[in-house]
């Protein structure tokens, strides 16, 4: 394995071994757009990132995972300090392992005690490790894996030409974005032209978009130690028990409860 810091460039490609793990504490970071051969998982138990793709951007809370194909051109940001551990597996690892194989695109996985342990481990194992001695539990690894539940906290992204002033403008300045009628004043287009274009680019309403986006925001906005009450402030809502019952109905808990 390697610690290493948001400063030193690595690439598991040009490693010979089939599993490689790797740990870093990082503060504001920002990865770049590129991609790998190998499949990788990226676990933080401490802190919180961002990962975008040119269609989809998601967030990774502590204690959760995003696996990331390979050949998926994707970018990570941290925004605060970052414990994280990241592990690449060659794809011949997995070849026979139909639901592994089938992830094609990033997704979020719960992670229990377990495969915490289970990644904590192999992020430190030697590169140069035989494959024997990693055979027992790697096998118990992808087990777990197969059973990790996938968690909605991924966002499309519109493509529409008409957006990307406005799309650049709200992700730099993080910013919630608004009702329906004031963003079709804002574009200079109809709100059923609006309507039109998120369902067509996102497959939802812009209504439903808009409150992914709160929802995806208010979890970056609690792991970087944001009290319940700026939370609510920063995205509009009307009361800390409004924001509160939101994010109950979408997550199934509350905002405390998640973060514990």
């Amino acid at each position: 394995m390697a610690f290493i810091t948001g400063e030193v460039p690595f690439n598991p490609d040009t490693l010979p071994a089939k599993v490689v793990g790797i740990a870093a504490d990082v503060g504001q970071h920002d990865s770049g757009l590129h991609q790998h051969q190998m499949a990788q998982l990226l676990f933080a138990p401490k802190g919180c990132m961002t990962i975008s793709l040119e269609d989809q951007q998601s967030v990774l809370p502590p204690t959760r995972a995003a696996w990331i194909p390979p050949g998926i051109n994707h970018r990570a940001i941290m925004r605060n300090v970052v414990s994280y551990r990241s592990i690449y597996f060659s794809p011949s690892l997995y070849a026979d392992l139909n639901q592994i194989a089938a992830l094609d695109r990033i997704q979020i996985l719960s992670v229990n005690s377990l495969l915490s342990a289970l990644i904590e481990r192999m992020a430190f194992w030697s590169w140069d490790m035989p494959s024997q001695e990693q055979s027992t539990l790697l096998a118990l690894f992808w087990q777990e894996l197969q059973l990790a539940k996938p968690e909605l906290l991924s966002l499309p992204l519109p493509k529409d030409q008409r957006l990307s002033t406005w799309w650049q403008q709200l992700e730099v300045g993080h910013t919630p974005p608004p009702p329906l009628n004031i963003m079709a004043k804002n574009i200079g287009a109809s709100e059923k032209t609006i309507s039109r274009i998120f369902s067509r680019d996102t497959g939802m309403p812009y209504q439903q978009w808009r409150q992914q986006w709160r929802l995806l925001a208010a979890i970056e906005f609690l792991a970087e130690g944001k009290s319940v009450s700026a939370t609510a402030f920063l995205l509009d809502f009307s009361s800390d028990s409004a924001f509160i019952s939101f994010f109950r109905q979408h997550i199934g808990e509350t905002p405390n409860q998640f973060m514990r």
